[in-house]
């Protein structure tokens, strides 16, 4: 089920929703390291804040979590065909409020929606982040989404997930030697107030709620072709 646009109810709409942990053992960029990525379940059952869960990270660990993010995405799509990122898989639940069209609305994403999606909303973490991290109040958005319709190609997906890695990597070094994380600001009305780095962090919790999406689009699409 796509998962909303990056807005404040976007936000909102995916805060609700369970994540559990995810670990592997492979790593593109890490060889043979565990890939502990970040359990968003205390979060979600309200045991403590995104905040709280951010505590203790450091610029590098951002990197780290980043680079495993993306591996992640990476693995799941690793034996994916061109065929595989235009097909169309079947979501009863489809329920895109945020289509530019209403017709679209109830159309199941197709693994190239999602991948250009879901990297499009963790760049603007970061990128909001790192404003913040410099010590600049939130002062509204900063996304842009790789039209989904120009992806058509399993290269393309991995190219848009090595460039986000970048990206996002790249924006870490904005970061000054002591941030500032003293400033935060609420996403939308009803969500604690987050710093710099609880927001960047968003960015893998909405990473988070699509891994599954893109396992079943990509189990979906092999079934088809078997």
């Amino acid at each position: 089920m796509p998962v909303g646009e990056f807005t404040d109810k976007g936000l909102a709409q995916w805060y609700t929703v369970g994540w559990a942990t995810q670990k592997a053992t492979q790593s593109h960029h890490f060889d043979q390291k565990e890939k502990i990525m970040l359990d968003f379940s205390r979060v979600n059952n309200k045991e403590i804040s995104m905040t709280d869960l951010a505590a203790d990270l450091t610029r590098q660990d951002l990197h780290t979590l980043t680079a495993e993010m993306i591996d992640t995405m990476l693995d799941a799509i690793a034996d994916c065909t061109d065929a595989d990122v235009t097909f169309q898989p079947l979501d009863p639940g489809a329920n895109d409020t945020f289509a530019s069209k209403s017709e679209d609305a109830a159309i199941a994403w197709t693994l190239a929606h999602v991948i250009v999606h879901t990297t499009a909303s963790s760049e603007e973490s970061a990128f909001l982040a790192a404003e913040m991290a410099r010590g600049v109040e939130n002062h509204g958005r900063s996304r842009y989404e790789t039209p989904w319709e120009e992806v058509t190609t399993i290269e393309q997906c991995r190219q848009r997930l090595q460039e986000s890695l970048r990206i996002r990597q790249a924006s870490l070094e904005l970061w000054p030697d002591q941030p500032n994380l003293e400033i935060t600001y609420q996403p939308w009305p009803t969500a604690p107030h987050i710093n710099a780095v609880a927001r960047f962090i968003f960015g893998f919790a909405h990473d988070d709620s699509h891994l599954g999406q893109i396992t079943d689009i990509v189990s979906q699409a092999k079934a088809a072709r078997a």
